[in-house]
Protein backbone atom coordinates (compact mmCIF):
# COMPACT_ATOMS: atom_id res chain seq x y z
CA UNK A 1 0.00 0.00 0.00
CA UNK A 2 0.93 3.31 -0.64
CA UNK A 3 2.74 5.63 2.39
CA UNK A 4 2.27 9.11 3.97
CA UNK A 5 5.51 10.49 5.06
CA UNK A 6 4.68 10.73 8.55
CA UNK A 7 8.27 11.42 9.73
CA UNK A 8 8.00 14.88 8.52
CA UNK A 9 5.93 16.29 11.30
CA UNK A 10 6.56 14.17 14.43
CA UNK A 11 4.30 11.49 13.43
CA UNK A 12 1.46 13.88 12.07
CA UNK A 13 0.02 14.88 8.56
CA UNK A 14 -2.25 17.25 8.06
CA UNK A 15 -5.94 16.19 6.59
CA UNK A 16 -7.95 19.25 5.01
CA UNK A 17 -11.49 18.24 4.44
CA UNK A 18 -13.59 19.42 1.86
CA UNK A 19 -17.27 18.38 1.08
CA UNK A 20 -17.78 16.75 -2.29
CA UNK A 21 -20.66 18.36 -3.62
CA UNK A 22 -20.41 22.11 -2.51
CA UNK A 23 -16.69 22.17 -2.95
CA UNK A 24 -16.35 23.91 1.21
CA UNK A 25 -13.59 23.40 3.23
CA UNK A 26 -15.20 21.82 6.37
CA UNK A 27 -11.85 21.86 9.11
CA UNK A 28 -8.54 21.07 9.12
CA UNK A 29 -7.52 18.15 11.51
CA UNK A 30 -4.40 15.93 12.24
CA UNK A 31 -4.12 12.02 11.45
CA UNK A 32 -1.53 9.50 12.63
CA UNK A 33 -0.89 6.65 11.33
CA UNK A 34 -3.43 4.70 12.79
CA UNK A 35 -6.27 7.58 11.98
CA UNK A 36 -5.18 7.28 8.06
CA UNK A 37 -5.09 3.23 8.16
CA UNK A 38 -8.79 3.35 9.67
CA UNK A 39 -10.01 6.21 7.65
CA UNK A 40 -8.54 3.76 4.42
CA UNK A 41 -10.54 1.13 5.75
CA UNK A 42 -13.29 2.05 7.07
CA UNK A 43 -13.80 5.12 4.71
CA UNK A 44 -15.04 7.14 7.26
CA UNK A 45 -13.14 10.15 8.67
CA UNK A 46 -10.74 9.20 11.58
CA UNK A 47 -8.27 11.77 13.20
CA UNK A 48 -5.77 12.65 15.93
CA UNK A 49 -6.50 15.04 18.72
CA UNK A 50 -3.34 16.47 19.79
CA UNK A 51 -4.98 18.73 22.50
CA UNK A 52 -6.36 15.46 24.09
CA UNK A 53 -3.53 13.11 22.23
CA UNK A 54 -5.83 10.44 21.49
CA UNK A 55 -7.31 9.03 18.24
CA UNK A 56 -10.96 10.33 17.21
CA UNK A 57 -13.41 8.69 14.75
CA UNK A 58 -15.02 12.23 13.50
CA UNK A 59 -18.71 12.45 14.31
CA UNK A 60 -18.97 9.88 17.56
CA UNK A 61 -20.22 11.56 19.60
CA UNK A 62 -22.03 14.54 17.84
CA UNK A 63 -23.35 12.11 14.90
CA UNK A 64 -21.53 14.60 12.48
CA UNK A 65 -20.15 11.46 10.22
CA UNK A 66 -17.67 11.92 7.53
CA UNK A 67 -18.06 9.48 4.75
CA UNK A 68 -14.43 9.75 2.75
CA UNK A 69 -15.62 9.37 -1.02
CA UNK A 70 -11.80 10.20 -2.40
CA UNK A 71 -8.47 11.03 -0.92
CA UNK A 72 -5.52 13.39 -2.71
CA UNK A 73 -2.26 13.42 -1.29
CA UNK A 74 -0.09 16.60 -2.26
CA UNK A 75 3.43 16.08 -4.19
CA UNK A 76 5.58 15.83 -0.86
CA UNK A 77 3.03 12.58 0.58
CA UNK A 78 2.59 14.48 3.76
CA UNK A 79 -0.78 16.39 3.58
CA UNK A 80 -4.16 14.74 2.49
CA UNK A 81 -7.03 16.51 1.52
CA UNK A 82 -10.24 14.48 2.00
CA UNK A 83 -13.30 15.13 -0.11
CA UNK A 84 -16.15 13.66 1.96
CA UNK A 85 -19.85 13.72 2.44
CA UNK A 86 -20.98 15.32 5.57
CA UNK A 87 -23.37 13.67 7.79
CA UNK A 88 -24.73 15.58 9.39
CA UNK A 89 -25.28 19.34 8.50
CA UNK A 90 -22.31 20.24 11.16
CA UNK A 91 -18.33 19.58 10.62
CA UNK A 92 -16.99 21.72 13.50
CA UNK A 93 -17.06 20.94 17.12
CA UNK A 94 -18.05 24.68 17.85
CA UNK A 95 -21.86 23.72 16.04
CA UNK A 96 -21.14 25.40 12.94
CA UNK A 97 -21.16 23.64 9.50
CA UNK A 98 -17.10 24.48 8.60
CA UNK A 99 -14.50 25.49 11.41
CA UNK A 100 -14.21 27.88 8.97
CA UNK A 101 -16.95 30.54 10.05
CA UNK A 102 -15.25 33.02 11.07
CA UNK A 103 -14.39 36.27 8.45
CA UNK A 104 -11.10 38.90 8.92
CA UNK A 105 -12.93 41.99 8.00
CA UNK A 106 -11.37 45.13 8.67
CA UNK A 107 -9.04 43.59 11.82
CA UNK A 108 -12.15 42.30 13.14
CA UNK A 109 -12.97 38.42 12.99
CA UNK A 110 -17.13 38.31 12.06
CA UNK A 111 -18.76 34.80 12.37
CA UNK A 112 -20.30 34.04 8.47
CA UNK A 113 -22.85 31.58 9.06
CA UNK A 114 -25.55 30.13 11.69
CA UNK A 115 -24.58 27.86 14.86
CA UNK A 116 -26.13 24.50 13.72
CA UNK A 117 -26.05 23.25 17.29
CA UNK A 118 -25.11 24.15 20.67
CA UNK A 119 -21.66 22.12 21.68
CA UNK A 120 -22.51 21.92 25.59
CA UNK A 121 -25.80 20.18 24.29
CA UNK A 122 -23.47 16.99 22.37
CA UNK A 123 -19.98 17.30 24.14
CA UNK A 124 -20.72 16.49 28.11
CA UNK A 125 -18.34 15.07 29.50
Amino acid sequence: MFELDFDKNGGMIPAIVQDIDSGEILMLAYMNREAWELTIEKKIAHYYSRSRKSLWKKGETSGNIQEVLEIRVDCDSDTVLLKVRQIGKAACHTGFRSCFHRVLRNGTLETDGERIFNPEDVYRN
